[in-house]
């Protein structure tokens, strides 16, 4: 995937695509098209449109074919980054949902869910996130702008909830509640912390749209008056 990534704080992905070439996107995905690039949607079954809509895509998926040379672009739905993953065989990635924006054809996006209950139950990440597999350039949304840690074997990172958005599939994660009861109720940062345990390497994003969703929610007044 040949692909330039503008906009500063309100990016776009802009890809350049040769005849005979192909993108994956969610439903809805393409801001716009130079050329003749045409639009195929499919489900690919019913195990698979169901595991996206878990997983907080679309059931169905579009594949842009190019017929001549040309372009065509996915915007982000909310200010922050646009990042492209690496993909290879044996290399998946693991990301929080709703965070797919495309992909090549050769990329696999299914359903990753969490082994341990307490990672889906308490955590902001969320029991279902979305796992990134086969070979190929998977372009990713990030809320705000993206900080990465490469973790060594044993290292650990404890991040609130919602902040992580990408880890390789090598990085193990789970839940564990915040020590001390008067830091449960009056430190502000909740019950529950996500630790991601090393190797590998972890994506964090700086303004969750959970957080800026709750920060504007603050300034909209309530009741008729």
């Amino acid at each position: 995937m040949k692909y330039q990534i503008l906009g500063g704080s309100f990016p776009v992905a802009v890809c350049d695509m040769n005849p005979g070439e192909a993108i994956i996107c969610q439903a809805g995905g393409m801001s716009w098209i130079r050329g003749d690039i045409r639009m195929e949607t499919k489900g690919g079954g019913l195990g698979k449109m169901f595991g996206r809509a878990i997983s907080g895509e679309s059931m169905f998926q579009n594949r842009y074919a190019a017929h001549s040379q040309g372009q065509i672009a996915f915007a982000a739905s909310v200010p922050g980054e646009i990042r492209a993953i690496q993909v290879s065989p044996g290399c998946s990635v693991i990301a929080q949902k709703g965070s797919f924006l495309a992909s090549d054809e050769g990329v696999e996006l299914s359903v990753y869910l969490q082994k341990k209950a307490g990672a889906g139950f308490f955590g902001g990440e969320g029991f279902v996130m979305q796992k990134f597999a086969g070979s190929g350039t998977v372009l990713v949304e990030i809320d705000g702008s993206a900080v990465e840690y490469d973790l060594a074997p044993g290292e650990q990172i404890t991040i609130d909830t919602g902040y992580l958005v990408l880890m390789d599939e090598s990085c193990k994660m789970d839940i564990v509640t915040v020590k001390g009861l008067g830091n449960k109720l009056f430190g502000g940062e909740g019950f529950f912390n996500t630790v991601v345990t090393g190797p590998g390497k972890v994506v964090l994003q700086t303004m969750p749209i959970s957080a800026l969703a709750g920060r504007i929610s603050a300034f909209i007044p309530t009741g008729n008056g």
